[in-house]
């Protein structure tokens, strides 16, 4: 599939590292480094706009190896970029640990997953369906 794609930043496009990556890496754009502290986020900008196809999302991911060895995360994970929504790819990073994290430009900061997605129709009903579960929730299957 082809995405449109406008790139005001200095740094290459995001690409796939592997032959089987779900993921392509978002690089910060920055003019000067940020400073998150122990729990501050900040809005991250990477200098791109996509135009994607109706039907697909892109989704922000935290990248796993900042989250395991930095307590850097992706705020509002999966973060959406909608079809229609034409504004810089902003990324809403939270540090979860106890050190300061300096984000520097051009650094590896998400992962951004194209996603094709469907949409629903609500039908409104008085009952819905048996199953074993049930209504049971929020560990009702156990942890082991």
């Amino acid at each position: 599939m082809q995405i449109k794609i406008i790139n005001t930043s200095e740094h290459d496009l995001p690409a796939y590292e592997t032959l089987a990556s779900a993921g392509m890496d978002l690089r910060a754009q920055l003019s000067e480094p940020v400073t998150l502290q122990p729990l501050g986020r900040a809005l991250i900008k990477t200098g791109l706009f996509i135009e994607l196809p109706i039907g697909y999302e892109a989704q922000v991911r935290p990248r796993s190896g900042l989250a395991a060895k930095k307590g850097i995360t992706v705020l509002n994970s999966p973060g959406t970029v909608d079809a229609d929504y034409r504004g810089e790819i902003g990324v809403i990073l939270v540090n979860l640990s106890q050190e300061p994290f300096v984000v520097e430009n051009g650094e590896r900061i998400a992962q951004l997953v194209i996603a094709k997605h469907e949409r629903a129709e609500w039908i409104e009903v008085d009952a819905l369906s048996e199953t074993s579960r049930g209504a049971g929730g929020f560990g009702s299957t156990g942890v082991k």
